[in-house]
């Protein structure tokens, strides 16, 4: 394959001056914010996407003040986005706890409340002195405190001439309850009640059906507590940002006195110094000192860059050896790790299309059920039947088309779902991952810090010289031992030496290597300028070769000199994952085609993509450009999952169909992810995708159960063939099926 990756600049684009976000309030489904978003979109030269699952709206060529007047009008609330996640997660934190509230007063109602009604209309000889009554207290804080939140939807719903699935819910429950308490209140004559034409339940049991209302309203309260706390698990990836930047900085006056400031007060242009193992506040320049830079966060690439004045540093990546004095060149929002971040969720945004099944069929499903009650109502009371029958056969329409299994269809299956990736180091965080993992027909690579390690680890020792191995092994550990440069501690850390010698005169140059005296000999341990700055001999062809080689499969090679004569090369590498080519081979074998994505040159990548198996690789993608790979390929008729670790996979993450990040990884790659994989071992890939195809089939045999019960029951209901206690009791009926079917996740086969 081509590396498109190879013609990119690796610049960010510049942020643009008309973009406003906004967090919006009050979505209930995900027909609000294609509600919402149509609404935006009819300003002029707007466009508008809303994110029902992050709550967030991203609207270009309106001013912030227009685009929340236009969502306020619509009935929801909206607020500015200030770059800081916290108000959405104080608001969603907050929304989980009602809804969690809302459902346990519900649920510690309904259960008396069910039992005592039911008995007491089934067996009129319990019945005692003002148990109506009893019923209408229980039930009157769940139909309208619990069920609040259906009742406001359906308000906003009908000021906007919308339905939705609340609309079903907030009628089903008014109704039931209404026609209960005129059932109480008007003492109207007992009737026997009738069900399926056969056995005929006792008088009065056709009357009162405040359970049927408590019950309808526990059911939807129990799918919506769980779908907000899916939603919620999809947001912050500016929270995390704010997580991982400095929040203090070091910045220095002209008279050179330090003063320790918040880090928002800094302005381009300003002197910062930053010591080693600190994390730079703001893109910039080195003016003094000499350090090497962690850029692994930024590049994915575990080898530290030296820099030095002049030197280009970027905001959020660590200085590791020495204190640096840097010029701000580019602060806060414009800093490069600011950028990906907000490339980050402009992607997510951009996946707010997904739509849920169920709300695609709401719009004809709801009109559909309320003409068929008003139909039954005018049916029956225009061939003579009294009001009672009328209303009652309505009143069934309403309650069996009650969408409880609906509700309950998707939110379940992900809990269970969501419980066995538990249990198997797998995290699956939104619906939108499920209907990805259905149609993902390639699956791409990060190599840094998921396909390897992340790590440089001792490779092999290549002995030039007449120097046996073992003597070199210790001569170069005992020299590197003196420095701090991750490249050293891996040399020092070979397992095989024993006790160091002591080593003096040493001399660590920055970015180069090391230098000291052992047993009176000059060690020299580095790169080639190293050993030309030591005026070592030329590098004898075959320690010539072996760093050629080294380097085109993208390991990094050390040269070792004693005395003036290259005597070794110690080849170090980031190890690839023991679990990588089982992986792959698990992922072809359900068809599943694999790319590595990498910034390394193309002999590098093509050695690593075969030593995995991969099918293809893209060489050469720079960092800020990986979102950029991952859309050319979708571009191609792709359907894309990403997996990756760091913050340079963020965007990517994102923009990919199915994005999954390694635990291992960076607080905003798993904040961008679909999907975040505890275990280390890579085998999880496969066992997320299949634990995912997995539950969108059950959602779908969820979904199609409760449709089906749904168009079956209705013509029974508005036949009079089920009065509405019973109605009530086949509709939580057709809910335990649903939950008892996305229950068997727990025990499916992942092989």
């Amino acid at each position: 394959m081509s590396t498109p990756g190879s013609t990119l600049d690796g610049t960010l684009p510049e942020q643009q001056t008309d973009r406003v976000e906004l967090l919006v309030g009050g979505m209930t489904c995900a027909a609000c914010a294609t509600r919402i978003e149509k609404k935006l979109n009819k300003l002029e030269g707007v466009h508008a996407t809303v994110n029902y699952a992050s709550e967030r709206a991203l609207v270009e060529g309106a001013s912030a003040e227009d685009a929340i007047a236009v969502v306020k009008k619509a009935g929801y609330t909206a607020m500015e986005a200030t770059g800081d996640d916290s108000e959405l997660g104080r608001i969603s934190e907050q929304r989980v706890r009602t809804l969690r509230l809302r459902l346990a007063v519900a649920a510690v109602l309904t259960i008396p409340l069910g039992n005592l009604a039911i008995v007491l209309a089934l067996v009129p000889s319990l019945r005692f002195p003002m148990w109506e009554w009893l019923c209408v207290a229980l039930a009157v804080p769940v139909v309208f405190w619990s069920a609040w939140p259906f009742h406001v939807a359906t308000w906003r719903n009908l000021r906007n001439r919308s339905f939705s699935m609340d609309t079903l819910v907030s009628l089903g429950v008014l109704s039931a309850f209404s026609w209960s308490l005129i059932s109480i209140i008007w003492r109207t004559p007992d009737t026997e009640g009738y069900w399926l034409g056969y056995g005929i339940t006792p008088a009065g049991a056709d009357a009162i059906y405040f359970e049927v209302a408590a019950a309808v309203t526990t059911f939807l309260l129990a799918g919506r507590y769980f779908e907000a706390r899916a939603r919620r698990s999809a947001q912050g990836v500016l929270g995390a940002l704010n997580q991982l930047a400095p929040k203090q900085v070091r910045r220095l006056a002209d008279d050179g006195t330090e003063e320790l400031v918040p880090v928002a007060t800094l302005r381009a242009g300003d002197r910062f110094r930053t010591r080693s193992g600190e994390r730079f506040a703001a893109d910039g320049t080195v003016l003094e000192g000499s350090s090497a830079v962690d850029t692994s966060m930024m590049t994915g690439e575990p080898v530290p860059v030296e820099v030095g004045p002049e030197a280009a540093v970027l905001g959020g990546t660590v200085n590791v050896t020495a204190p640096l004095v840097v010029r701000a060149t580019r602060v806060g929002a414009h800093t490069q790790l600011a950028q990906m971040a907000a490339l980050a969720e402009q992607a997510q945004l951009r996946k707010a299309k997904v739509q849920q099944l169920v709300d695609r069929v709401v719009g004809w499903f709801v009109p559909a059920v309320l003409l068929i009650a008003a139909i039954t109502l005018i049916g029956w009371f225009g061939t003579g039947h009294g009001v009672r029958s009328s209303v009652s056969a309505a009143l069934s329409v309403l309650i069996i088309a009650c969408p409880c299994a609906l509700g309950l269809a998707t939110p379940t299956a992900l809990m269970v779902g969501v419980g066995r990736g538990g249990q198997l180091g797998i995290l699956i965080k939104t619906q939108e991952a499920l209907e990805a993992s259905g149609a993902v027909d390639t699956v791409v690579f990060d190599k840094t810090g998921t396909i390897t390690e992340g790590a440089l680890t001792l490779e092999s020792v290549h002995a030039v010289g007449e120097l046996p191995e073992a003597r070199l092994r210790l001569l170069a550990a005992a020299v590197e031992g003196q420095s701090d440069h991750p490249l050293a501690r891996a040399i020092a850390g070979d397992p095989t030496v024993g006790e160091l010698p002591v080593v003096s005169q040493v001399e660590t140059p920055t970015g180069q290597g090391a230098t000291g005296v052992v047993d009176g000999q000059r060690v020299v341990v580095g790169n080639e300028a190293m050993l030309a700055d030591y005026r070592v001999a030329e590098v004898p062809e075959g320690a010539a070769e072996i760093v050629r080689v080294a380097r085109d499969r993208g390991a990094t090679p050390v040269l070792v000199a004693v005395d003036g004569a290259v005597v070794g090369v110690h080849v170090l590498t980031d190890r690839v994952r023991p679990s990588a080519a089982e992986a792959v081979r698990r992922l072809q074998a359900r068809g599943l085609r694999t790319v590595l994505l990498t910034g390394d040159h193309e002999q590098a990548a093509a050695a690593v993509a075969a030593q995995v198996g991969m099918d293809d690789f893209v060489a050469g993608v720079l960092p800020a450009r990986k979102a950029e790979a991952v859309a050319e390929l979708q571009a191609a008729g792709h359907q894309v999952a990403m997996v990756g670790d760091g913050i340079n996979d963020a965007a990517a993450l994102a923009t990919a169909n199915l994005g999954l990040a390694m635990v291992s990884g960076t607080d905003i790659a798993m904040k961008s992810a679909d999907v975040i994989l505890v275990r280390e071992n890579l085998n999880v890939v496969p066992d997320a995708i299949n634990l995912s195809r997995a539950t969108l089939r059950t959602i779908r045999g969820n979904l199609i159960w409760a449709f089906g019960y749904n168009c079956a029951a209705i013509p029974l209901a508005a036949a009079g063939l089920l009065n509405p206690l019973i109605a009530g009791l086949a509709m939580s009926l057709s809910s335990l099926f649903v939950v008892a079917n996305s229950l068997r996740l727990r025990s499916r086969s992942l092989g």
